[in-house]
């Protein structure tokens, strides 16, 4: 525990010169004024320090919300990767039609196919999007458990401080209680199921205007690369305002 005190005061007393005309005189010496009461000392500090980011990763439910995450992630892929597949093939046989369609045709052709991709890259946008509000919103469960946690842990060790462990450099491993907030966790909070946010739905194809360049074009524009598979968001500690 750390306290600080803080002594009192002591008065410097100024003496005053005595006049020619006093030089045979001994004056009386004035008392010396009273020390000033020493200020009550100040509450000690008491400090926990807490590895959050440990918490986020090594408790029963982040560890569920991980699997939960990566289990989606890996869906969606299954999806996206057979609608590219769709594209690919259909781009080949667009290829293909090339000797007998006549301009007009195959640049219709050709904007209807690139419109698909485009729509595509939004689906993936939008799926990614979803898994990381999803992420987000469980990962604010599990924090608002270990504040919980943590606030009654600091009221039973009359702690006045709690900082977390990347805050610091160096400190007394006797102050982490991370260790107790797990365990604790664990029992409150065993399992949390992801309530996934739906993503947002592409227009269908041809509903919106063709992409810029493909009308100009008398064959049809090769398949943009779609975006990549959504990642698994990675979890976050948020930060306390």
């Amino acid at each position: 525990m750390f306290s600080s005190r803080f002594g009192a005061l002591l008065p410097v007393v100024a003496l005053g010169l005595i006049g020619p005309a006093q030089a045979q005189q001994t004056s009386p010496t004035p008392p010396a004024p009273a020390a000033a009461p020493a200020p009550a000392p100040g509450p000690g500090l008491n400090i926990l320090v807490v590895d959050v980011q440990s918490l986020l990763q090594n408790s029963k439910s982040a560890k569920m919300v991980r699997q939960q995450i990566e289990a989606k992630r890996a869906e969606y892929a299954k999806e996206i990767s057979h609608q590219e597949e769709t594209l690919r093939q259909e781009r080949d046989a667009l290829q293909r039609q090339q000797s007998s369609l006549s301009p007009e045709q195959l640049n219709q052709k050709g904007r209807e196919f690139q419109q698909k991709v485009n729509d595509l890259d939004k689906s993936v946008q939008g799926k990614r999007q979803a898994l990381e509000r999803s992420n987000v919103e469980a990962l604010e469960k599990i924090q608002e458990a270990m504040l919980k946690i943590i606030t009654d842990i600091a009221k039973d060790r009359k702690a006045n401080l709690v900082f977390q462990r990347s805050e610091l450099v160096l400190f007394d491993q006797g102050f982490d209680v991370t260790d107790e907030v797990l365990q604790k966790l664990d029992e409150q909070l065993p399992t949390l199921t992801v309530n996934f946010v739906a993503p947002t739905a592409a227009p269908a194809s041809g509903s919106t205007a063709a992409a810029g360049g493909a009308a100009g074009d008398s064959t049809a524009a090769p398949a943009a690369a779609p975006a990549a598979t959504p990642a698994a968001a990675q979890p976050a500690p948020k930060k306390k305002k």
